[in-house]
């Protein structure tokens, strides 16, 4: 049965959970599973930035799967395109992973970064280190904003979602190197929060289904027999 919640009921519920202080956490989310929120996304942000801190760090899908260029690009990297503006814009694009990364990353203290179809945005103490350089990497890699959460104890919540949604598999397969992901690079255009238009690069797309991954049904379990989740 949904409920009417609060900022604090979700933070409560979370901490019930384990989540407190200081942690670094991935966060997948979904507004309409809480039912009704008094504040909607923007409360259930302030839950988890209350929850963990300042010293703490939240971190959150801020893809647009590449859907602001796919209509084509012109020549031209600042000219616009039929069917989108065909520019990342980390201040401007809205993300399809939902409403509460799209509040997200537009709150204050946020950083978001510049992968062209697959960003992060992250807020707290490590936010800015590991947003830096995610154009520079593997979308999801070891140096990726999500790669070095794990590399340092960080923890993933999905509030309201499952693991068919869960990123991280990503990283497990690009550090695995299955043969479902593939290596490819795009370079797209990108407004600098000073206004210049640069291309940078997205790295490692899948290329195919992964059937052992793609339902989530079997990373539950694994989860599940290894008392890995709560």
């Amino acid at each position: 049965m949904k409920l009417n919640l609060t900022s604090e009921d979700i933070r409560r519920g979370l901490e019930a959970l384990g989540l407190g202080r200081g942690m670094r956490l991935m966060v997948h989310s979904s507004l309409s599973a809480f039912g009704w929120v008094e504040g909607g996304a923007e409360a259930v942000v302030r839950a988890l930035q209350t929850l963990v801190g300042p010293e703490g760090t939240i971190l959150m899908p801020s893809f647009n799967h590449g859907a602001i260029f796919r209509e084509g690009r012109s020549a031209s990297a600042d000219a616009p395109v039929a069917g989108g503006p065909g520019v990342f814009d980390p201040l401007k694009t809205p993300t399809s992973n939902g409403r509460i990364p799209d509040t997200f990353w537009r709150m204050p203290g946020v950083f978001r970064s510049l992968n062209p179809t697959h960003a992060f945005a992250a807020w707290g103490r490590d936010a800015e280190r590991y947003t830096a350089n995610h154009h520079l990497t593997l979308t999801t890699g070891e140096d990726s904003p999500l790669g070095l959460l794990a590399r340092e104890g960080g923890w993933q919540a999905n509030l309201g979602t499952t693991h068919h949604t869960t990123t991280a598999k990503h990283l497990a397969e690009t550090m695995r190197r299955v043969p479902c992901l593939g290596y490819r690079t795009e370079a797209h255009p990108v407004r600098l929060p000073d206004g210049r238009v640069v291309e940078h690069r997205t790295w490692s797309w899948r290329e195919r289904s992964c059937p052992l991954t793609d339902s989530g049904e079997f990373i539950e379990a694994e989860m599940e027999r290894l008392g890995c989740q709560r």
